[in-house]
């Protein structure tokens, strides 16, 4: 059975590693490209975009995939709806991925806007903000009306911060609760604004503005497209399973 992946998450690589194991699954992998030095996949690996809707219905086509398993983002919200179209045009199993988004409790401080243009209303003008949402959001974000705002990535940046107040941060994930305390009681952070991603990878920082009494902006998720979800590794397998 020939299988697309749409990777780029844990649960990506999950799928990937126990995929490529079986003899049953000829497995190919598909990840955008936008870390330099991705993490190993176990199986075939395509890296970059399609060239539009036509050129990843034309791929999809040629490869004669027998399913997709979109385990993209939750906010690579574009290419799930293009995903989930082409599968339909040419009557191809679709399955997205979705891991549960996070949710409050009573020692935390969140607040959930609505996406991203939301978030400067949030914003005060002394504070250090720490944007844990990746770089392909400060355009949407806009300017903040901070004292200083601090962008993680994983690569360098090809060039400076594009507002006067910011600056980035180079790391790369996993990150302990400690290492996220640490990070943010070293810069002095007042705010986080996170994206609801949910999963385990992005825990760590919740847990740490929680640890340090911090409030939270949360992004909610952008709308998904319709067909067949999956809230875990396993329940996508038991998928692939049942084809």
């Amino acid at each position: 059975m020939k299988i697309l992946l749409l990777a780029g998450t844990y649960e990506a690589r999950q799928i990937a590693l126990r995929l490529g194991r079986d003899g049953r699954i000829d497995l190919t992998a598909s990840l955008a490209g936008a870390t330099r030095a991705p993490l190993p996949l176990d199986s075939e690996v395509r890296v970059g975009g399609f060239g539009g809707r036509q050129g990843q219905q034309d791929f999809m086509a040629e490869g004669g995939f027998d399913a997709v398993i979109d385990a993209t983002h939750p906010f690579a919200h574009r290419i799930s709806f293009r995903t989930h179209s082409i599968c339909a045009a040419l009557g191809v199993p679709y399955l997205q991925v979705l891991r549960p988004g996070w949710a409050v409790t009573g020692a935390d401080d969140w607040t959930f806007v609505a996406d991203e243009a939301g978030v400067a209303a949030k914003v005060a003008a002394n504070m250090t903000v720490f944007l844990a949402t990746g770089p392909g959001s400060l355009a949407a974000i806009g300017p903040l009306p901070a004292a200083r705002v601090l962008c993680r990535v994983i690569d360098a940046p090809e060039g400076p911060f594009p507002w006067e107040n910011g600056a980035w941060r180079r790391g790369r994930p996993p990150f302990s609760v400690e290492d996220e305390v640490e990070f943010l009681r070293d810069e002095g952070v007042d705010l986080l604004v996170t994206k609801n991603a949910g999963g385990r990878g992005g825990w760590a920082k919740l847990e740490a503005a929680r640890a340090l009494g911090l409030p939270v902006v949360l992004i909610d998720r952008p709308p998904q497209p319709p067909g067949e979800k999956a809230e875990s590794v396993e329940t996508a397998l038991d998928w692939i399973e049942r084809l």
